[in-house]
């Protein structure tokens, strides 16, 4: 006698549920180890970037890291100079903070009346502003004069676009290698959040043009 073996199907219930499940792990996996979204709330970056961009960063380029540790399980490279990286402020590791690599470690920076010098030669500063005519001297703070300082081991040196007007390394210090959340590349949504949220204005206001900017 042949015996039929019955299978049992699964409930719809349990089908959507655990491809809900298998979303939210792949989702979570993709966050913490290859991409990750995050938006512009401040003009530091200007004009580079604006306020209200929602920006793409790559979690893989400098190494797979163990999660909430920043311990780097499989290196790939360190920032360079130039890179835009988004990473925990030194002051408050809850916020994260977006700049512009200017030294590495070991690179000695100096700031004199607003011109950058790195190692002694002059930073070719093709992305830095400045918005503010007056040279302030250095008792009256880093903003225009600055160090000469040399970036430690596993530290960086960064500052924003908008060099007048950034809140930056030349205030608080260097950021440490660990902190590094990963590298800004992709502009893939922006509109200008200064106007009202439910509006004909706020709709017009989008910028068509950055969607799917590189960022350099």
């Amino acid at each position: 006698m042949a015996y039929q073996k019955t299978v049992k199907k699964k409930s719809g219930f349990r089908e959507n549920l655990e491809a809900i499940v298998i979303a939210v792990i792949l989702a979570l996996f993709i966050r913490t180890f290859i991409v990750q979204a995050f938006k512009i709330p401040s003009g530091s970056m200007l004009p580079t970037l604006q306020i209200g961009d929602h920006i793409l960063v790559n979690k893989f380029i400098y190494g797979v890291k163990v999660p909430f540790s920043g311990k780097v399980l499989v290196p790939v490279k360190d920032p360079q100079q130039d890179d835009i990286i988004v990473f925990k402020y030194p002051k408050d590791p809850k916020l994260d903070y977006i700049k512009r690599v200017i030294g590495v470690a070991g690179d000695t920076v100096e700031i004199r009346n607003k011109k950058v010098f790195v190692n002694g030669q002059p930073y070719v500063d093709s992305h830095g502003v400045f918005r503010d005519v007056n040279v302030l001297s250095a008792l009256a703070g880093p903003r225009d004069n600055y160090g000469p300082k040399t970036v430690p081991p596993g530290k960086l040196l960064v500052m924003g676009d908008n060099r007048d007007n950034s809140f930056d390394g030349r205030f608080w210090g260097f950021v440490d290698l660990e902190a590094v959340r990963g590298k800004a590349f992709l502009v893939y949504w922006s509109w200008d959040v200064q106007k009202p949220l439910f509006s004909l204005d706020r709709l017009a206001s989008i910028r068509w043009s950055r969607f799917g900017d590189i960022i350099h």
